[in-house]
C-alpha cells in the first residue's frame, strides 16, 4: 500500500492514497497466517502535490513522494524543484523553497479572476509536472458560521452566497483551537535545587488542530448562489473541546465543478473504508501530469481566493445536562514530599527527574507533588494564549 504525508490543507490524501492505490485489504479478523500483498513492498515514487493557486495572496504547495505502508523511514519529500504558477499565454511566477523540505511559497499575488493558470513543476530528477490550466475563481465570503446542539453535540453550519451567481461549488477546511486545564494547579516550581514559587502558569493551555475532512456545497440546482445552513460537521457533546471554550476557523474556495468532483471522490474513498457494500475505491489522480510520460500523480491544483471567519462557542451556552470531557488522565493521588515518617522519597529524588512536578506547600518544607502528566498542560498544547482569543 501507498502513503503519502498528511500535510495541512489536505489531510484526506493520506487515507486515500492507502485506498486508491494500495491494491489490497488489511488483514480480516481471525486470520492466522499474516498476508502481505505485493503491493505493500512494491517500490513506487509517485510526486505528490498538496495545494492551490491562492489568487489573491501567498500560494504554497508542498511536493513529496509516495511511500510503502510497511517502511519505517519517514515519508520522502521533493526538494530543490523548481515552480512555477504560469498564466496562459502569460506571466510566470516564481515559488521558493521555504525552510520546511519540500514546501514552496511564491511571493504574493494578485491574479485576475477568469484567467487561466497553471502549476509548472521541474524537479531535480529532472522531470517535469504540470497541472491543467484552470480558470481562476473569485471566492465570495462567508457571510456567517453558525451552530445549533444537537443531542450528541455541536452541529456547525455555514452561510455564504454570491451576487454574481458566479461561484456555485465550494470547498471548505477549517482549524480547531480549544481552551483546557490540567488536573492539577503547580504553585511552585523545584529549580537549581531549590523549591520556589512558579512563575510561569502551565495549568491553562490552548490546543489547535488542523481539520482532516474537506467539506463540500454547490448551488449548481439552485436558482440563486446561495448556501444557508450547509453542513460542516459535529463536535460530540462528550469532547473535550466543548469543556471551557472552542473555536474554528473555516476558509472558503470557489472551486470548478471538475476540483468538485475530484474532493467528492476523495471523501468517498477516504469515509467509506471497510464497509462490504461501500462504493470501492478509485484512482481518481487529480489535474497533474508528467509531462511527456505516462506517470500517476497525486493531487488537484485549481485557483481561487479565499475567505474565512472564526466561530466561538463556550461552555455557559451549551446544554447544563453534557458533560464534557476534560481530557485528562487519573490524577487524584498526590505524593507528600519529603514523607512525614521518613519513608518516601527525599525532595530531589521525587522532583529532581522531572517526572513529577510540585502542586502546592502543605506544611513548611513539605510538598504535595504529582506525575507531570497531571500538572504540566504543555504536554499537550500550548500555555501561550492565541491573539485571536477572545
Amino acid at each position: 500500500m501507498l502513503v503519502a504525508p498528511g500535510t495541512e490543507p489536505n489531510y484526506a490524501m493520506k487515507n486515500w492514497l492507502i485506498v486508491a492505490l494500495g491494491l489490497g485489504l488489511s488483514s480480516l479478523a481471525g486470520c492466522v497466517d499474516t498476508y502481505k500483498p505485493e503491493a505493500i513492498s512494491k517500490p513506487v515514487n509517485y510526486l505528490v502535490v498538496d495545494g492551490f493557486i491562492n489568487a489573491n495572496g501567498v500560494t504554497t504547495i508542498r511536493l513529496s513522494r509516495t511511500g510503502l505502508l510497511d517502511s519505517n523511514k519517514p515519508i520522502p519529500v521533493e526538494t530543490r524543484a523548481n515552480v512555477f504558477i504560469e498564466e496562459e499565454g502569460g506571466a510566470r511566477y516564481p515559488l521558493a523553497e521555504a525552510s520546511t523540505a519540500g514546501t514552496y511559497r511564491s511571493a504574493s499575488l494578485r491574479l485576475s479572476p477568469g484567467r487561466r493558470v497553471r502549476l509548472y513543476i521541474k524537479t531535480s530528477g529532472p522531470q517535469e509536472y504540470a497541472s491543467d490550466f484552470v480558470p481562476v475563481k473569485l471566492t465570495p465570503p462567508i457571510d456567517s458560521l453558525t451552530w445549533r446542539a444537537k443531542p450528541d453535540g455541536v452541529q456547525l453550519y455555514v452561510n455564504t452566497h454570491d451576487e454574481t451567481d458566479q461561484a456555485r461549488y465550494y470547498r471548505w477546511d477549517y482549524d480547531q483551537t480549544w481552551e483546557f486545564t490540567s488536573a492539577l494547579v503547580s504553585r511552585y516550581e523545584y529549580v537549581n535545587h531549590q523549591m520556589l514559587p512558579r512563575r510561569e502558569n502551565i495549568n491553562r493551555c490552548w490546543r489547535s488542530e488542523v481539520g482532516t475532512t474537506v467539506k463540500l456545497g454547490n448551488t449548481a440546482r439552485l436558482s440563486h448562489d446561495v448556501l444557508r445552513e450547509a453542513s460542516l460537521f459535529m463536535v460530540p457533546s462528550t469532547s473535550e473541546k466543548l469543556n471551557i471554550k472552542y473555536s474554528i476557523l473555516v476558509r472558503q474556495y470557489a472551486i470548478t465543478p471538475e476540483e468538485s468532483a475530484y474532493w467528492e471522490m476523495l471523501n468517498k474513498n477516504t469515509e467509506n473504508i471497510g464497509t462490504v457494500f461501500g462504493p470501492l475505491p478509485s484512482q481518481e489522480q487529480g489535474n497533474v501530469h508528467r509531462l511527456g510520460a505516462d506517470e500517476p500523480v497525486l493531487g488537484y491544483v485549481g485557483a481561487s481566493s479565499v475567505t474565512e471567519k472564526r466561530l466561538f462557542v463556550a461552555r455557559p451556552q451549551l446544554p447544563r445536562t453534557w458533560y464534557p470531557s476534560a481530557g485528562n488522565p487519573e490524577c487524584v493521588f498526590l505524593q507528600i514530599v519529603p514523607d512525614p515518617e521518613g519513608k518516601g522519597p527525599t525532595i530531589e529524588e521525587y522532583f529532581g527527574t522531572g517526572m513529577h512536578l510540585p502542586v502546592d506547600e502543605v506544611a513548611p518544607g513539605v510538598y504535595s507533588g504529582a506525575m507531570r502528566e497531571c500538572v504540566d498542560c504543555r504536554l499537550r498544547g500550548s500555555n501561550i494564549r492565541p491573539s485571536f482569543w477572545q
